[in-house]
Parts: structure tokens; sequence; C-alpha cells
């Protein structure tokens, strides 16, 4: 009784998944599904070019396509605003977003980002308050890892957690070489 029978019908396009119980689907019935979608080749094309995603082979960056909560947003929606404790990044898969801090009386546009960039990143290291605002500029669809979830890697997968880590860490790095937060002298 407790069994469940799972039929793949597939052919080149088309890919049907069947499960024979009350009409849902099984996880696997999904990862079949996932495994033959053609977009989803063009989502690793893009994760592949993430810089904190570089180093990982092809089946991580499926893991984490997998994994990941996926969110579209309209133009004009706040993903968060500066002062909300931050508590995941986020990876443009389609559309772009802007990152505005606000500069009294105004708002300050410190970049746009498209497909493959990301930003939050300092939420998987600590929740600390937001510096700016992410705004959707076109619509757009993100890929939203979230601390809880990148500290569960620390534990359990240490390929994908060390890469993302060590990508992240040159990442910083290059920021506050290139914003010159130290004077000629080490100090802040």
């Amino acid at each position: 009784m407790g069994n469940k029978i799972s039929i793949v019908i597939s052919c080149r396009e088309n890919v049907k998944c069947y499960s024979l119980m009350d009409g849902r689907y099984s996880l696997l019935d999904r990862l079949l599904k996932w495994h033959f979608d053609p977009g989803k080749e063009h989502e690793l094309k893009i994760l592949n070019e993430v810089s904190l995603f570089r180093g990982l082979k092809k089946h991580l960056l499926r893991k984490l396509l997998t994994d990941l909560f996926e969110k579209e947003y309209t133009a004009g929606e706040t993903v968060f605003s500066a002062g909300d404790t931050g508590k995941a990044l986020y990876v443009v898969m389609s559309g772009s977003v802007k990152i505005i801090k606000q500069a009294n009386p105004e708002e300050r546009l410190l970049t746009t980002l498209g497909p493959g960039s990301y930003f939050g990143e300092l939420a998987l290291i600590r929740e600390s308050p937001r510096y700016a605002s992410a705004i959707v500029e076109e619509n757009a669809r993100l890929l939203i890892m979230y601390k809880s979830y990148f500290d569960s890697l620390m534990k359990g997968n240490n390929t994908i957690s060390s890469l993302i880590l060590m990508n992240l860490a040159e990442s910083l790095s290059t920021y506050i070489s290139s914003n010159r937060c130290f004077d000629d002298n080490g100090k802040r």
C-alpha cells in the first residue's frame, strides 16, 4: 500500500512525469523533470558565471539550483531596505536590480546588477543591518541563499562551503582594496 510507482515518458523535447499517488509529484519526479528541462541548462550557465561560485563543478551548481529558493520580483519592488537585518544572499538570474544608498535628501545609485551578479553576501557571514537598499529595476528572478542554508552547508558540504568562502574572501578583499578603506599606513 505504501509503495509509489512513477512513470517517466521522455522524448527529445518533451518530458512528462506521472506519479500514481493522489496526483502529487515526488522528489524524484521533480528532479527528473528538472534534469530534462532545457531552460535549466541556461540557468546553470548563469550560475557558472557567478564569481562567488567559481570552481564549483556542474553537479554542485545543479545542487544549488535545486536547493536554493527562487523568487520573482516585479519592477519597483523592494528586495530589502537599508537597515534591514541581512539574512540572505541574492543571485540575479534574470532582470536587473539597483543597489541604492539614501544620501539625504536624495538616493544615490551605487550599481545596477544583471544576470550572473549577486548581492547581500555579507549576510552569509553574519546577520547585520543592510548598508543599502536593493530595488528591482526590471522584472527579475532571484535565487536566494539564506544564511541558515549556508550554515548547514558549512557543517555538511565542505566542498561547496569552502569554495564559496574562499571566493567571498577574495571578493571582499578586492572591494576593500578598490575602495581604499585603509590609509597608506594600514589604518582605517
